[in-house]
């Protein structure tokens, strides 16, 4: 069978019998793959160590041509994202942004722009570049751009009213609508999140901004808990449901006496067991 080589990041991975792995990985040139390591967990030379949640890779796989799945025959660790396995806060945050992309990609469907964006994510999540909370505002936002999800921000959603001519500066962003709406056409009976303008233009920025700027934006606290707000709402409702792993996030956030110590992420994967099946 022929062969294809890529780029790759590694979603998600479970066992498939004794000595396989069923990998998926989110690829430059092939979108999102679904392959199998055959005799993966047993292999010292091959494999050993590399097939890691999140690690960037250059795959070589057989083309299956629709029969079965690819079979993945060599990997090269292009970057391990070691300090994104060793920490529980970043593990919760890309555990959340790789199942955010499991879900919404289609087997097969490239978009090269989604797998830079990961890269971006996850590097910057690696290294502390960018804090978490702020590197998870800028991932969201621009998932939310190139998946073609992204909220009405600029006017209400009703009337078309510029925000520069909302008469207050906190304004009321409808998540069913998935935009703002002015005091006048706002109904309060419907699910809601209020949005400083100084929020609002920070989250423009955001998507209109390259890469290599983005560590320049400093949020302030109140920016930091409006968007994240916003954003842990308006995805899963437009995406029809909330990602196991924003769900573990947020138990995270609460304080529940979770470490960043290496026991304190044991307890937490003993107690989230979805998120350990990836990760073991």
């Amino acid at each position: 069978m022929p062969l294809f080589s890529t780029p790759a990041i590694l979603l998600r991975r479970h066992s498939y019998g004794d000595y396989d792995l069923i990998i998926t990985f989110y690829t430059l040139t092939n979108g999102k793959l679904t392959v199998i390591a055959k005799n993966a967990k047993k292999s010292r030379k091959r494999f050993a160590g590399i097939l890691e949640l999140f690690s960037m890779l250059n795959l070589v796989c057989t083309d299956s041509r629709g029969r079965g799945l690819p079979v993945l025959q060599e990997a090269v660790l292009a970057s391990p994202v070691s300090g994104i396995r060793g920490n529980i806060r970043k593990t919760a945050y890309a555990s959340y942004w790789a199942e955010l992309i499991n879900q919404w990609a289609e087997e097969g469907k490239t978009q090269a722009s989604i797998y830079e964006l990961l890269k971006y994510g996850l590097h910057v999540l690696d290294t502390g570049e960018i804090a978490e909370e702020a590197a998870s505002i800028i991932f969201q936002m621009r998932f939310l751009t190139l998946s073609g999800l992204m909220p009405n921000l600029t006017s209400c959603i009703r009337c078309r009213k510029p925000i520069e001519n909302f008469t207050h500066d906190r304004c009321v962003f409808e998540l069913a609508s998935g935009g703002l709406v002015c005091q006048g056409c706002s109904s309060f009976h419907s699910s809601h999140v209020r949005l400083s303008k100084g929020t609002i233009k920070q989250l423009l920025w955001i998507r209109d901004n390259p890469f290599h700027h983005l560590a320049r934006l400093k949020f302030n606290p109140a920016a930091i808990v409006e968007s994240r707000e916003l954003l842990e709402m308006f995805v899963p409702y437009h995406m029809g449901k909330e990602p196991k792993s924003l769900g573990f996030l947020k138990e995270m956030r609460s304080g529940w006496g979770i470490s960043d110590s290496r026991a304190g992420r044991d307890n937490f994967l003993r107690g989230n067991t979805a998120l350990q099946k990836d990760i073991s």
